[in-house]
């Protein structure tokens, strides 16, 4: 049976956008494979886990994620609490910027800001596109997700600057 330390090692290669995207190949197309993604983002970054994040489309630089209502990301105007909406929109930016960088490259969030245009009821689908980042080069790419409701209404829209470079062993 593998170590705590094992697993996390071995999650912690997740990371990387080559993993991730062969990951999600494989999980795509299998019953429960958008849930089981996003448990696995959630086992990666924690807090992200708390909107228990189903990925519905992976892409190299695009990335659909929903979180579903439920009464843990509620408010107390029963609508979907700001910072659970500004955890998805993170989520997407990060799996879409991610998923559109080469080899041996990582990112981290720099920059988070979020407009909140109409009360958010009903699961929510953050979708985002991103840049591919230049292979090599340290820099800022800032990526932008629009968070939608089941009627297609654009409910809140997350900013995001992602500081990218190459990773350091």
């Amino acid at each position: 049976m593998p170590s705590l330390s094992d697993l996390t090692r071995s999650l912690s290669r997740l990371a990387s956008s080559e993993t991730l995207r062969r990951t999600w190949n494989v999980l795509r197309h299998a019953p429960g494979g958008g849930v089981l993604m996003g448990q696995i983002l959630g086992n990666l970054a924690p807090y992200t886990g708390t909107i228990r994040p189903e990925v519905l489309t992976l892409e190299e630089g695009y990335a659909r994620v929903r979180m579903r209502d439920r009464r843990a990301v509620r408010n107390h105007l029963s609508s979907v609490h700001a910072i659970a909406l500004m955890n998805l929109g993170e989520v997407a930016t990060g799996v879409a910027m991610m998923s559109a960088l080469p080899g041996d490259m990582r990112g981290i969030i720099t920059h988070l800001e979020m407009d909140y245009l109409k009360k958010a009821r009903g699961s929510i689908t953050a979708e985002c596109r991103a840049p591919l980042a230049v292979v090599g080069e340290r820099r800022e790419y800032d990526v932008q997700a629009d968070l939608t409701d089941e009627a297609g209404e654009v409910v809140a829209r997350a900013r995001a600057r992602w500081l990218i470079g190459p990773a350091t062993h």
